[in-house]
């Protein structure tokens, strides 16, 4: 890959020869997800982060700065003039270029990288084995603020790159749609819920978004693996597909894949099971 090139996966090898590069922005977009009585507690990452990072990057806030408050729903894509305002005061605007990363398995960094994509910038990564790849290779490390200049962000919205309940909900009487569940198959099943009733959305397939990441280095399988893992559901068809998971993050890592393999046509459900499942008209499905 050449300097000037950005794909949307970076490798460690590329982003450690870039962190010079004056038009370059990289952020730490961790959550962690604590366990509590029914369901999940999304917690901010900011700590870690402050406690090491990748040299010049800075924070992307999902809980706070880039998460919607006026929704009783986590997580949610905020108003565009938020996610602008926001993005302008992290020093994002036109000309610069930015990397994405995580410590967990890329679900976060992803959600940032779709999230910019529904505000119509391209020039965004994902970095391959997130924060625990960098780490593991001794890659250096640094405890010091992001000092990236204020930008204006170039937002120009997309239409449907995020889709809401009632797109779903007639996408399931629609047969040129494909509804793509990324939790694990136990929670595809309605073995295990996090969420208020178990199960998924009827006719809904299933690719777990831990399934696509390397269990011991932490990065993406190669493409063909991944390939062979959405054709098994009918996601490559030629069938517009629309991802969910349980709060609408985990579904932008199949998303993300899904855009890396050629499909066009993807959208995520941005209120997941979350939502859908909390709304006793909704039907479920198990087994």
């Amino acid at each position: 890959m050449s300097p000037d090139t950005l794909h949307a996966l970076v490798t460690t090898e590329w982003l450690d020869a870039q962190l010079h590069d004056p038009g370059l922005r990289v952020f730490d977009c961790s959550v962690s997800l604590v366990p509590v009585e029914g369901g999940m507690r999304p917690e901010s990452g900011r700590a870690a982060w402050a406690a090491g990072h990748v040299p010049g990057s800075g924070f992307a806030d999902l809980l706070g700065d880039l998460a919607d408050p006026d929704t009783r729903l986590p997580l949610m894509m905020p108003p565009p003039a938020q996610f602008a305002a926001a993005l302008g005061r992290y020093g994002v605007g036109a000309g610069t270029r930015v990397v994405l990363y995580d410590s967990g398995g890329h679900q976060w960094a992803t959600r940032v990288w779709w999230m910019l994509r529904a505000m119509g910038f391209d020039e965004v990564a994902v970095l391959d084995g997130g924060w625990g790849k960098w780490r593991a290779e001794g890659r250096p490390v640094s405890v010091a603020p992001a000092r990236y200049p204020e930008a204006v962000f170039p937002a120009a919205a997309r239409p449907g790159v995020f889709v809401d309940k009632q797109a779903v909900f007639e996408a399931m009487q629609q047969p040129g749609v494909c509804l793509l569940n990324a939790l694990s198959a136990d929670e595809h099943s309605g073995r295990v819920s996090r969420t208020p009733r178990p199960g998924r959305i009827p006719g809904s397939g299933n690719v777990p978004a831990m399934s696509l990441v390397d269990a011991v280095t932490g990065v993406y399988l190669p493409l063909p693996a991944l390939r062979e893992r959405f054709e098994a559901v009918g996601a490559l068809d030629g069938r517009r597909v629309l991802t969910y998971c349980g709060g609408g993050i985990a579904a932008t890592s199949a998303a993300f894949t899904l855009a890396r393999l050629g499909v066009r046509d993807v959208a995520v459900y941005d209120g997941s099971l979350v939502e859908w499942s909390g709304d006793p008209a909704m039907p479920m499905e198990t087994g």
